[in-house]
């Protein structure tokens, strides 16, 4: 089976700072692909999720979040064109933030792997981790006048947009908050790029 790998909050800012060029040379063995400076990566060949998570972890200088999907997963995701009819242009980015685990059944009833669009919900204040899905769409810091924007939730994955302003930054590190379990962000370009590798060498 093959795997696309994602790492949290890698070589972001001067902090956890390593090398995933050379990462994936030092397990070419699994057939490892890096994709960008982050810790993105393509891995094929026979080797479990649990080997493969073992053999990057060891070549870490630090501990962090590692989020492992089946090949299959991105490559349906891209495919659905989830953006469609959403915003568009210079101003704004498309994202996808991968969850560390899926979301639990919430109170709508729609499971995790559905996309849940309704009024914008709400999260106590010192609520503990819920793993549920708030409602749909979610946006930060208002419905009218949005910097970040939740507009799905598909599975393990969170896709939204958000603004090129400086103040965006602090509103996506609130959907990790909100959602109570680790994410870690990508492009929607970087996720394009995944599935096209994957598809070309299928």
């Amino acid at each position: 089976m093959r795997w696309v790998i994602f790492l949290r909050a890698v070589n972001v800012g001067g902090t956890n700072r390593c090398r995933p060029a050379l990462i994936a040379k030092q397990l070419a063995r699994l057939n490892l692909v890096n994709i960008g400076a982050v810790g993105t990566f393509v891995a094929g060949g026979n080797v479990s999720e649990s080997a493969l998570r073992s053999a990057i972890a060891r070549k870490l200088p630090f501990q962090c979040e590692i989020m492992i999907c089946p090949a299959r997963d991105i490559v349906k995701l891209a495919s659905e064109n989830p953006f469609s009819g959403q915003p568009s242009g210079p101003e704004i980015t498309r994202f996808v933030s991968v969850l560390a685990k899926p979301l639990r059944r919430g109170s709508h009833g729609l499971d995790q792997t559905s996309k849940i669009k309704s009024a914008e919900g709400r999260i106590r204040c010192g609520e503990p981790q819920a793993l549920q899905a708030p409602p749909l769409p979610l946006s930060l810091p208002s419905e009218d006048d949005w910097l970040v924007k939740v507009i799905a939730i598909q599975g393990r994955f969170v896709l939204g947009m958000y603004r090129r302003q400086m103040k965006a930054i602090s509103y996506l590190g609130q959907i990790e908050k909100r959602l109570g379990v680790p994410t870690t962000t990508r492009n929607w370009n970087t996720i394009a790029k995944v599935a096209k590798i994957l598809q070309d060498n299928a």
